[in-house]
């Protein structure tokens, strides 16, 4: 398949930051999921799927807000799964939740603007 092959190819450059992988603990996720019901997408995926650019917005909202909303308008639930994957991997943001075509991503930055409650 075509995707999985791009998907295989994308290389970003990140500005030289270190971005530490965190595990959330359950009442971390539950604090998260609640703080972000109100938001609303802060990118949506256009017509030519996941792109350079589109991984650049998503990297700059999640420097800037930390919790964000992406939607991935695409009906096919397989090429939706690998979309939502190939983001997460790309952004090493920790995934919250998936609802219909919305993904809901956070990534902690140097600031911590968002303070999680105890593990």
């Amino acid at each position: 398949m075509a995707l999985e092959y791009w998907f295989s190819t994308v290389h970003i450059q990140y500005n030289c930051k270190k971005y530490y992988s965190m595990t959330l603990s359950n009442k971390q996720k539950q604090h998260l999921k609640g703080l972000a019901h109100s938001l609303k997408p802060v990118v949506q995926l256009g017509a030519n799927g996941l792109t350079e650019g589109v991984l650049a917005e998503i990297e700059g909202a999640l420097s800037h807000h930390e919790l964000i909303k992406v939607k991935v308008p695409t009906e096919d639930r397989e090429e939706k799964s690998l979309i939502m994957d190939a983001i997460i991997r790309e952004t090493k943001a920790e995934k919250l939740q998936s609802i219909g075509h919305t993904l809901v991503l956070f990534r902690q930055s140097d600031e911590k603007k968002i303070e999680l409650p105890r593990k």
